[in-house]
């Protein structure tokens, strides 16, 4: 079997645990460069591929570096997040399929030059939102596709992630979140949410988001975290945070449905994406497992209803769920979030190798990116709306739905 040879650019927390859970486990993947801006992430990277393979991977502190070489066929980039985009450009120059981690954008430019970049050499691209391939997320939608919830009005979904230690820990870690919080205020990871919801509601096939709304709560949360840590993080001591510790978007779509999306990430809680979906037949809540249907009496007596029903859309699972999960192995379930990234990369694969349309591809990737840098402009103009570009060109009046998620 031929081997794909793949350079990883990114070694941190997510290009390390990705590679080592994820990519060495595919009998179809060979990695033969890596990268990283630090130098001793990247000799870590090369220990750890020569222990694999038994060979010396192409190594460099600069991802052109790697991406110039004969020897790789794709690049997986797990870079900060400001230079996801660049790096992702300068791959698809070169004509490298790439699989791009997450993170939102910080100019529409960029978004823009990705698109054309990629539409001028047909060279594939998928966005890694491991979110899309969730077990509840999936399941959801294929009640959603069979009509048990009606038409399709309002969804929701939550970035709710206590993060105040990764986040002061950044300049010791070398962790991007930091600055960012230091230096912005916008929806800054919105693609956990909203990818999900963007497939669902078949955003870039056949519907679109057209324009939000972004307002921001105050930004204490992390400077009341130093101040009760300041022997741990003297150097953030004073400091000001700009990243507001609630962030609120709205989203209104082309066929009339709204989004919600909430950052919730410097202020004690639990985890938790709130993956709602609200339908003219019922509705589907990611919190409890639970799916309500009109008709059905108990909804008027809420607490009978919780007390009875709670967890009641596991009984849909072995009707509805995607083949890949209901056939899903111990094994598989120990890779990465619970086995969502080995699914991910196994659809990226299979699309890479049969030639298949990627289901998150440029499109959805630049649309979803840029809710960062737009709601940036919505909360610094006092919650006014803001549009949302249409990276399509039109194209999305006619995509099929049917290329969403072909598992």
């Amino acid at each position: 079997m031929k081997k794909i040879r793949f350079a990883v650019v990114g070694y941190g927390n997510r290009g390390r645990s990705m590679t080592r859970n994820v990519l060495f486990s595919f009998p179809e993947i060979e990695v033969v460069a890596v990268c990283d801006h630090y130098a001793d992430r990247t000799e870590q990277a090369v220990a750890e591929v020569r222990e694999k393979y038994g060979k010396t991977p192409i190594s460099s502190t600069n991802h052109l570096d790697v991406l110039r070489s004969d020897a790789v066929d794709a690049v997986y980039v797990a870079s900060s997040w400001e230079t996801h985009v660049e790096v992702a450009i300068d791959a698809l120059r070169l004509g490298i399929p790439v699989a791009l981690e997450v993170g939102g954008a910080y100019s529409l430019d960029s978004l823009w030059r990705m698109v054309r970049e990629q539409e001028r050499t047909a060279t594939p691209l998928m966005l890694m939102e491991n979110c899309c391939f969730g077990k509840s997320e999936l399941l959801a939608t294929a009640l959603v596709r069979r009509g048990l919830l009606g038409e399709i009005v309002h969804c929701h979904g939550a970035y709710a992630h206590y993060l105040v230690e990764e986040i002061a820990g950044g300049e010791r870690n070398r962790h991007y979140r930091l600055r960012n919080y230091l230096a912005r205020n916008c929806e800054n990871y919105p693609t956990h949410e909203l990818g999900p919801i963007a497939k669902l509601l078949g955003i870039n096939r056949g519907n679109r988001m057209v324009s939000l709304v972004s307002v921001s709560s105050k930004a204490v949360g992390m400077e009341d975290y130093v101040s009760q840590n300041a022997e741990q993080y003297p150097e953030l001591v004073g400091k000001r945070f700009r990243q507001g510790d609630i962030v609120n978007t709205i989203i209104t779509c082309a066929d009339g449905a709204t989004i919600s999306l909430r950052l919730d990430t410097t202020l004690p809680r639990s985890y938790a994406r709130e993956f709602t979906v609200h339908g003219t037949r019922g509705l589907y809540e990611q919190n409890t497992h639970t799916v309500y249907f009109s008709g059905e009496p108990e909804l008027f007596d809420t607490q009978k209803y919780y007390r009875e029903n709670l967890g009641n859309a596991a009984r849909f699972e072995a009707e509805y769920l995607p083949t890949v999960w209901r056939e899903m192995t111990e094994e598989r379930l120990r890779t990465g979030h619970g086995g969502i990234d080995s699914i991910e990369f196994r659809v990226f694969l299979d699309c890479l190798i049969e030639n298949r349309p990627m289901p998150i591809d440029v499109y959805d990737a630049a649309a979803w990116m840029a809710i960062t840098t737009i709601s940036e402009a919505s909360i610094a103009a006092g919650g006014m709306p803001q549009a949302i570009p249409d990276f399509t060109s039109g194209a999305w009046t006619y995509r099929r739905l049917e290329d969403v998620l072909p598992l």
